[in-house]
């Protein structure tokens, strides 16, 4: 019966699969995008989804805004009972207990200054301005009316524009 397959070619730049089958049977060239995806241990593996469409570089939540929402999630899951410690927060996170305390401390932050973090402007790389370790001596504050004169301190961006803005008043 022969050889079916010519030869295959895959372009990595493109992820394009082509396949030239042998001339005696009678079939076209079979051209292919490949979708990979990253599996266990940051391996490729096919996937058999395209990936979904990228998000603009302007619409990147910054990191500050992901490590409250994680910090919020965190505690939901110590006092649902869904994980017993924050011990084993750590573990199953693979972070350090010190860590995980750092990013924790964020929901000891004023309501409105947790909110304002939420709801922080998306930069080109998703970083701003503002750091979790500017973060730390406020949320160690237990005053909250502290904390918010603390917060007006820092250069906290404001949607639109990236200048500096107030905090919201009021809690």
């Amino acid at each position: 019966m022969g050889q079916l397959v010519e030869r295959i070619e895959y372009d990595a730049a493109s992820s394009q699969l082509t396949i030239h089958w042998n001339e005696a049977t009678g079939r076209e060239t079979l051209i292919r995008k490949l979708h990979f995806r990253t599996g266990r241990h940051g391996r490729k593996q096919l996937s058999d989804e395209a990936p979904p469409a990228e998000q603009s570089a302007t619409e990147s939540v910054p990191r500050l805004a992901r490590l409250m929402a994680l910090a919020l999630r965190l505690e939901g899951l110590v006092r649902d009972g869904r994980v017993s410690d924050y011990a084993e927060l750590a573990r199953l996170g693979r972070v350090s207990r010190a860590r995980l305390s750092q990013i924790l401390s964020l929901v000891l932050l004023a309501p409105d200054i947790q909110e304002r973090l939420l709801l922080l402007p998306g930069g080109p790389s998703g970083r701003g301005t503002l750091t979790e370790r500017q973060l730390r001596p406020i949320a160690a504050e237990p005053d909250w009316q502290r904390q918010r004169r603390l917060w007006q301190r820092l250069p906290v961006p404001r949607p639109g524009n990236g200048q500096s803005a107030e905090p919201a008043r009021g809690r």
